[in-house]
């Protein structure tokens, strides 16, 4: 994981003020930790990774049939890298820095009911339980949505050998799951932005357009989508 600030590469934009603390969300291959890094680079703010080569048991969840017997071991190192990382975002936010992360504490169920058995899922909301997270709420999540068959594609493009043998039908579940808990969330304003036709890489001009929308966001819960604007 990151823990120091990043350089100012430019003095492009500014960042909103209110905007001190933000929260890159989506699943695998979305492009959270790009849009996060850009961010940062261009706001320069402070990151804060989740890193899944850190997990030693995720790999090996993604190659078994379901269930896997390796899966409450890989739940159980998220819900601890977790928790380390919201003390973290808790010690950053008694400094000034403004900080942006590719991970929100507050879904840490959403994988666990994917992978799982009912047993198991209870075993471990018993243990996670007493990991309370005491992290804040952000000042705005941006949520990253993308079909599963783009994040198939993107991963299969990558090739990071961990991450191949994820299937196409995790990837429609977690992408349901993903947009059934952001449905319900409320902690913080929520963007949502259509990823699929983006290039959060390498398009500067794709990035200019995910920071207008975030500059002119007002309301609770908005939608971008290239070429169209939503809100909600």
């Amino acid at each position: 994981m990151s823990t120091t600030p990043l350089p100012v590469v430019s003095a492009r934009a500014t960042r909103p003020a209110a905007l001190q603390y933000i929260v890159i969300e989506g699943p695998i291959g979305a492009g959270k930790t790009t849009l996060a890094t850009r961010l940062a680079e261009r706001w320069s703010m402070q990151t804060l990774f989740e890193s899944n080569a850190e997990n030693p048991f995720l790999e090996r969840v993604y190659r078994d049939t379901a269930p896997s017997s390796h899966a409450l071991a890989a739940q159980l190192h998220i819900a601890l890298q977790r928790e380390q990382l919201s003390r973290e975002v808790v010690a950053r936010r008694t400094t000034s820095a403004p900080l942006v992360t590719n991970f929100l504490a507050e879904r840490n169920d959403l994988f666990a009911r994917l992978t799982l058995a009912e047993d198991e899922l209870l075993l471990y909301r018993a243990l996670a339980s007493r990991l309370t997270s005491s992290a804040p709420a952000p000042d705005l999540v941006v949520y990253l949505q993308a079909s599963p068959e783009a994040l198939y594609a993107r991963i299969q493009k990558r090739a990071i050998p961990r991450e191949l043998p994820i299937s196409s039908a995790f990837l429609h579940a977690l992408c349901d799951s993903y947009n059934d808990f952001f449905y319900h969330y409320d902690h913080a304003p929520v963007l949502t932005v259509g990823a699929e036709h983006l290039d959060l890489l390498d398009s500067d001009a794709d990035l200019a357009l995910v920071v207008g929308r975030i500059e002119t966001m007002r309301g609770r819960k908005e939608s971008f989508v290239k070429g169209t604007s939503l809100s909600s």
